[in-house]
């Protein structure tokens, strides 16, 4: 009887271990399966990460570009007011010839300075300056009477201009007229000095219809020639129009490149009073056309000043 019990536990045993063995492997599958769905979670964006996966579709945030301006299409079609003017500043159909050595037309009644002051074509007059102080580069002595014998300033001319002046002043001799240079070259220091003169004396206003305020002289271009008869009787006067040498130039300068730049009945499109002895050099061609069809530097260049017509 106490053999048959102790056999009885050990089998009682036997069965308690394999049902308690049973009951914890059946736990043990539960608790894989969880496990194995966090590691398909935590898989995933390991994935996605990798530079190399076939699967990432992703692109790269490219910060720079973000906030770079250029990338963005609205962006590059966005123009300010700045552009559009600048873009109708660069258009050549808005512009004048460049040839007169003038920046635009934009504002006839402003003040511009001139683009290209050493152009032979320049134009300078009330609208349009000259830069502060210029001075032609190559400024000579023309081989020509005048009607003073120092050697100064006021005898130059750019060398182009003088070698006309030369060929005009024997043309003329050879035709009877005796011409002499009165005054040339004209630094703006020294303009200033005499327009501030003719201020004092005459008023502003007069002084303003014969003389060139400071960077507005055609003398400062080294282009212009004040011409006298050899005697220098009535220089740089209005007695010296209906003279034989103020008819011979009327008649002839531009057979030479120059031209009467101040022309009578013009004064209301030159701004200045007729002025028969200031001859101005532009070239054969340009004075030619300017002889031919009876009109003024401004005229031909379209430049002519607002309410003057």
């Amino acid at each position: 009887m106490k053999k048959s019990s102790i056999f009885f536990m050990l089998i009682l045993t036997l069965m308690v271990g394999l049902i308690v063995g049973c009951s914890l492997s059946i736990n043990d599958n539960n608790k894989k399966e969880p496990d194995d769905d966090k590691k398909v979670v935590t898989e995933e964006p390991t994935d996605n990460t990798n530079p190399d996966s076939e699967n990432d579709t992703t692109p790269p945030v490219d910060e720079e570009k973000e906030d770079d301006p250029v990338t963005d299409p609205a962006k590059e079609d966005e123009k300010t007011p700045e552009d559009e003017e600048e873009q109708q500043n660069e258009d050549p159909e808005e512009q004048k010839p460049d040839k007169k050595g003038n920046a635009d037309q934009g504002n006839e009644d402003a003040i511009q300075v001139v683009a290209n002051p050493a152009s032979i074509e320049v134009l300078v007059n009330k609208q349009f300056k000259l830069p502060d102080n210029y001075s032609p580069k190559d400024l000579v002595y023309p081989n020509v009477r005048f009607i003073f014998s120092e050697k100064v300033d006021k005898r130059k001319m750019r060398k182009e201009a003088a070698t006309a002046l030369e060929k005009m002043f024997a043309g003329a001799e050879v035709d009877g007229i005796l011409l002499a240079g009165a005054s040339g070259y004209r630094s703006q220091a020294t303009q200033t000095i005499l327009y501030n003169n003719y201020v004092k004396r005459d008023g502003k206003e007069a002084a303003d219809r014969y003389s060139a305020r400071p960077g507005h002289s055609e003398h400062q271009t080294g282009l212009t020639m004040d011409v006298s008869g050899s005697d220098g009787k009535c220089a740089v006067q209005d007695c010296f129009g209906g003279t034989p040498e103020a008819e011979w130039i009327a008649e002839h300068a531009h057979e030479y490149g120059f031209i009467v730049r101040y022309p009578k009945g013009k004064e209301h499109i030159t701004g200045y009073q007729y002025e028969p002895w200031h001859i101005r050099y532009v070239g054969l061609d340009i004075a030619k056309e300017i002889y031919e069809q009876n009109i003024t530097l401004e005229e031909y260049f379209d430049a002519v000043p607002v309410g003057a017509n």
